[in-house]
């Protein structure tokens, strides 16, 4: 089989390659999914040298195996691993049908349209295939690269690959990623009349950025109704610029607020839509707190995206305001986590942890809180952690 030669350069090791190798023990078919430009296709030639690669945003290859899909299966000898698959919906069911006869093939599938790509593992190959999702680097995939940073540093650069293996400067990466892939698949996803609009609602996510989506407001603001931007926030979902925290309310006697907080999933793009253009304008920017927030947040988001699970976060608020920015879910465990982009510990970084500890009793695993702090004699108190050490 002919395929596509992809050079490999400065590789920076992914953590999700362990799940993703264990997984192929008992999967023929591995589906990885992620924001376009995060690594998919390099992490694939890296752990399965020895497979073929496809590309099906390579139009001619694409029509080549369209026209005789059987003929493609049947010339694939081991493995092969197919880029943007969602591009031939059909081939879905001719990898069911080889997997299901008992092949000794595997496939690698990889796309970064989450719609296309889960409506038709979910169809076609439900029981037959591990899904992953590939994040942005997280903080311990670039420790070394970050280590002498300083956090307004990070949160500028955000961790897009490009920034690290071609140091490209974070300016010019995500604008350029911005108009080039975010703009041209929404216009393909849900055909935006207006881009003006769809962009004046991008950056009004990015100005609520830890705040609970407040899709009323946001229509107001936009013009468009409040279904349509329903409708915009799941395909900025679905192409992994922003995610969704919940509130945690299972099995807690208080009157819980239900509405989402927003999050995005690199805070290089976020200071990109909130118009900083340096480390300097972020340390006195007025959402620095949020943006830390969001920081922070994404790499537990990250941690678990790696190791092959749910996310499993939430925040929590009752009805009173006593809130604590993120709960973490393990099994019936839970850890409780404050955010604070403060560089000097305070005591009462700890006034709500202790008051939600007390909801949630006996199942509480770990209450900490996260800060921007270096100070070694804080560090050293039970309970507060330098955020890079804790999610190192």
């Amino acid at each position: 089989m002919n395929f596509i030669f992809v050079q490999i350069m400065d590789y920076i090791y992914r953590t999700i390659s362990e799940s993703i190798k264990n997984d192929l023990q008992y999967y023929k078919v591995i589906v990885i999914t992620g924001p376009r430009q995060v690594g998919k296709t390099t992490l694939c030639r890296m752990l399965f040298p020895d497979y073929d690669y496809v590309n099906l945003e390579n139009i001619p290859t694409r029509e080549i195996i369209r026209d005789d899909m059987q003929k493609f299966i049947d010339n694939i000898k081991g493995g092969v691993i197919i880029d943007e698959v969602h591009h031939l919906p059909d081939l879905f069911s001719y990898i069911q049908v080889a997997v299901d006869k008992g092949s000794d093939k595997r496939f690698v599938l990889t796309g970064s349209n989450n719609f296309g790509m889960l409506q038709n593992v979910t169809q076609s190959l439900a029981g037959r295939a591990s899904l992953f999702t590939l994040p942005p680097f997280s903080i311990g995939e670039v420790f070394g690269s970050i280590s002498e940073m300083t956090t307004d540093e990070l949160i500028f650069k955000g961790l897009y690959p490009a920034a690290y293996t071609l140091e490209t400067p974070p300016t010019r990466l995500y604008s350029n990623y911005y108009s080039t892939y975010i703009e041209r698949d929404m216009h393909q996803l849900i055909k935006v009349k207006d881009l003006s609009q769809f962009q004046l609602f991008v950056r009004l996510c990015a100005g609520r950025v830890g705040s609970e989506c407040n899709f009323a407001a946001l229509s107001n603001e936009t013009g468009v109704s409040a279904p349509t931007i329903k409708e915009w926030l799941s395909v900025l979902e679905a192409s992994y610029i922003v995610f969704k925290l919940p509130p945690f309310y299972a099995n807690i006697s208080k009157r819980l607020v239900k509405s989402p907080k927003i999050y995005f999933y690199d805070t290089g793009i976020l200071c990109l839509l909130l118009g900083i253009e340096s480390p300097r304008q972020l340390e006195t920017h007025p959402l620095r707190g949020a943006i830390f927030e969001n920081l922070v947040v994404a790499e537990f988001i990250k941690s678990n995206l790696n190791a092959g699970k749910l996310p499993n976060c939430y925040f929590y608020r009752d009805s009173r305001g006593t809130e604590v920015d993120l709960v973490q879910q393990q099994g019936n465990e839970f850890g409780l986590y404050e955010i604070k982009s403060s560089r000097t510990f305070n005591s009462n970084f700890f006034e709500n942890l202790r008051a939600v500890s007390k909801i949630f009793g006996g199942n509480v695993r770990e209450s900490a809180v996260l800060y921007d702090g270096e100070d070694t004699r804080e560090s050293q108190l039970e309970g507060i952690y330098n955020f890079r050490e804790f999610t190192y």
